[in-house]
Formats: C-alpha cells, structure tokens, sequence
C-alpha cells in the first residue's frame, strides 16, 4: 500500500529532502514521493495519511522585544530615533531606539543576538510600557530563557531585561550597568547593590572599583562622549584681512502657511504641563537683588587659562553653583523638600543643583549632584558634561532627577529680573539674569565701571519666610562679591 513516509526532521535535513529526485514537495511542508504522484492511488476516507511539519526548534524563534519599565512612573514614552531597521543583525546590549519620555531620553539596546524581524513603532509614535517595541529572531536561545520570554507578561517594573542568573541567585541591573560592570571585568554577584530589591545600580559598580584600585570615581561617567576640546567651542579665527567681512552663519527664513495646526504634547513639553501645575499650589515669595561680580570676573580671567589646559571650559555659573552649595549649609531649609500632606519637611543631605538649559527639546533641568563635595573645577567639568549631552538630546533619568535646588541662568538668552517658578518638590529656586557693564559708586565715592548682575529668588512661603530668603541671598552674595571669602568655607 502506497504511503507518504513520515519524518519529523529539522530545517537543514528538509533542504537536503528538497533536492532528492526521488521526492517533490507540496506545500506547507508537505514531501510525497514521485512514484506515489504517478501511480496516484485513491485514498479513502480514514486512511493513515502523515505529512512533514517544520516543527519549531530553539534556533530560529521570533520574540517580542517588549518595552520594560523605565521607572519613575512613566508608561509610555515617544519614540525619536531607530537605531536598525528590519533585517539588521543586532548583538546583546547594541542600541535598539532613542526614545523620550516626559523626562528623560533614554536608548534602548537589545537583550538578543538575532535578526530585527518587525518594528512596531514609526518615529514619532507613542509606545507604551510592557507592550513589543521590536520582534527578534534569535540565532540561538537557551530553552528556559525562551519559554520564559515567550509567555511573560507584559513589563510592569525594572525585573524585565534586567536580570541575570548567577550561580542560582537572580541579580537584577540595567543593560547600562550590566555594561559596565563588563567592561570592567566585574562579576555582578561581587556587587553588593544598594537599589531597590537589591538592585545593582551605576553607583554601586563605580564604588566597587573605587575599592579595588583606590580611586574616586564621578557617579555619571559616560565614556563614549567626550566634551569636545576648548578650541571647538571657541569663536571661528578672524580672518588675516580685517578688511574682508566676516561670514555668519545663515538664519533659516521662516515659512508663512496661513494655516491652524495641531499636534499632541510630547516629552519634555508635556512634562512642563504636569510640574507647572503642581507649582501652582505653592505659595511663591520672590526676593530680588544685585551682584557686583567685578572681582569675580578678574578671577575667571586668571584662572580660564589653567582650565583650557585642562580641557573644560570655566564659566561664572561654576562660582554661581558653588556659592549657593556653601549658602545651603547654613540654610539647609532652602534644600529640603515637603510632603503632599504639608505635615512633613525633609532636609536634603546632598546638594544637587539643577540648572535650567533650553534645548531644542524644550526647557530641561539636569543637576549636578553632591555640589557640597565638588571643586568649583568638578563642577566646571560636569556642567560641560551636562551641556554636551543636552545639545545631543542624550540626558538620562540620572541627570534630571533627584534635584533639590535650582538655578536658571535666563541671563544667557537676555533680561535682568524674572520671576521664577519653583520646581516641585524643591523649595527653592533663582534666576540669574545678564551680567552688565554699569557704572557704580566705589569705597571712596568715585565712579568706576562694574560688573553688574541682578539675581531673583523664589521661595515655598508655607516653610520659609522673607528673613530667611533675604539672609541667604546676603550670603551668596558675599561669596561672589569677594571669591576669597569662599575659601574659608571650602572643606
């Protein structure tokens, strides 16, 4: 009796049964022999019938890449930039995406090695935490880490794309940190971690290598950007003629549609909605006055030069930053913070100082964190740091959370007073405006030329009165109007 043979065999073992002569193949994987097809005996109903399939082995499967939990209660995020496209080979922890929440940007990498199969997302679009932001068809996937991620459910916290099974122990770190810890050659079951659960943060790598070779390390190194060097950032070389104009740069004419349009709010633009809402029930109390910043700008001059050298480039908002973090020691009112039910004021021990940077992204606030401890250097380096990633759109949740003052420096753009708002749940928050060139009255009753600038306080008056306000902006004052004096607070 004729029969179709059955095999149950692999995709390699399939192709070598496609070139036999002897068999021609059917559809949907189905292989009789030819001697079947020509003789084309009747089959009844009920008769043994048995085909090939291409069962599903390990090699090969497509998974749901799925968006985890960035935290900080976000859940959906705004996707700016694919890093591949559909048939690209991708390798464990090479970037996926750019995407942005409403307060932070963050790339994605991958958790596979495989070939990107689906893009579930244009650039633009919304995609929303715990549901697939790529497909990937792996090359080779161990058995249990493939039933695990075909049937997990969808991402609700860090633990997806964050573990790693070690010596029977599930240790729990980003991509970035799991990174990191590799390129150090550190085993993550070494690493005591400090997180939630125990979750092994950035932190806890750079302390562990601190111990082992004796040196202090920053809390947001970035290795792969490098603040360009001074000389990038400086003016183009005026040409030897005098007499031939200098070229600037072109201004892109505006375009008159004499249309309505309306779009969605996104990332940090939406962010603004929700935190200037929350500071509208806080009771603002404003104080202003002005700076003579004349000995401060013979000392910039003096030291500018040993800073290039260095390659970071020194600006007065390093002196600006450092003085509110002495200020802050005696007023540890202005860098607390209070609670939804106004029953409770937290004091914060470290000073992270946030400052306000318009980027084409919209308004942000990266802070540079443990001022207390930094160098006015340190804090001239890490600000370059921060302006770096901000014109690249490349600030993480690290460096715009866990503020707990704020400093914005509108003097930059124009304008002498303003009137900021406050950045809840911080207390406290000045606006620097432009430093001017006026004439002032000396010791001695003379006219000398000075360098002028006007600061503007906002306070939370449910926990700080005027007196307090006043005192501290006297303080900071005095910092900047005799740089010395600093030096008898530096530790």
């Amino acid at each position: 009796m004729a029969a179709v043979t059955v095999l149950r065999c692999s995709g390699r073992f399939m192709g070598r049964l496609i070139c036999a002569p002897q068999y021609r193949s059917c559809t949907r994987g189905r292989f009789i022999r030819s001697d079947y097809i020509l003789n084309k005996p009747s089959l009844k109903i009920g008769q043994q019938r048995r085909f090939f399939r291409n069962t599903p082995v390990a090699a090969g499967q497509v998974l749901q890449f799925k968006l985890s939990d960035i935290g900080e209660g976000i859940t959906e995020v705004t996707v700016k930039e694919w890093y591949v496209k559909e048939g690209d080979t991708v390798s464990q922890f090479d970037s996926i995406c750019e995407v942005q929440s409403d307060k932070a940007s963050v790339t994605i990498t991958s958790r596979y090695d495989g070939v990107i199969s689906k893009l579930y997302y244009n650039v633009d679009d919304t995609a929303i935490v715990g549901k697939p932001l790529v497909d990937i068809e792996t090359e080779a996937v161990k058995v249990g880490a493939l039933e695990e991620d075909v049937l997990e459910a969808p991402a609700v916290s860090h633990d997806e794309h964050t573990h790693q099974e070690i010596k029977g122990q599930k240790t729990m770190a980003t991509p970035a940190v799991r990174r990191l810890a590799m390129e150090n050659n550190i085993k993550l079951s070494e690493v005591v971690g400090t997180g939630r659960d125990g979750r092994i943060l950035k932190e806890d790598i750079l302390n562990y290598l601190s111990k082992q070779t004796g040196a202090i390390l920053p809390l947001s190194p970035t290795p792969e950007i490098v603040p360009p060097p001074p000389q990038a950032r400086t003016t183009p070389p005026q040409p030897k003629d005098k007499s031939l104009p200098v070229t600037k740069p072109a201004v892109t004419k505006p375009v008159f549609t004499g249309k309505d349009r309306t779009e969605p709010l996104k990332g940090f633009h939406k962010a603004m909605v929700k935190t200037m809402s929350a500071a509208l029930k806080i009771p603002h109390f404003g104080y202003c006055d002005e700076i003579d910043l004349t000995q401060l700008a013979q000392l910039r001059e003096e030291l500018k030069s040993m800073a290039e050298s260095r390659g970071v480039r020194l600006s007065y908002m390093p002196f600006f930053i450092k003085a509110a973090s002495l200020g802050l020691l005696h007023y540890p009112i202005l860098n607390a913070s209070l609670d939804d039910s106004c029953q409770n004021i937290t004091y914060k021990a470290s000073h992270n100082i946030g400052l306000a940077m318009d980027t084409q992204q919209g308004l942000i606030v990266p802070n540079v964190r443990n001022v207390q401890m930094l160098s006015i250097f340190d804090i001239a380096a890490e600000l370059n740091r921060l302006q770096t990633l901000g014109a690249t759109g490349q600030l993480g949740t690290n460096e715009l959370t866990g503020g707990t003052f704020t400093i914005s420096n509108i003097g930059s753009i124009g304008g002498t007073y303003a009137k900021p708002v406050i950045l809840p749940p911080e207390v406290a928050i000045g606006a620097l405006g432009k430093i001017q060139a006026l004439p002032r009255f000396n010791a001695k009753g003379e006219v000398v030329k000075a360098h002028i600038m006007n600061v503007s306080w906002s306070a939370d008056h449910r926990i700080i009165d005027g007196a307090t306000m006043c005192r501290f902006s006297n303080l900071w004052k005095s910092y900047l109007e005799n740089p010395a004096s600093m030096l008898m607070d530096l530790k």
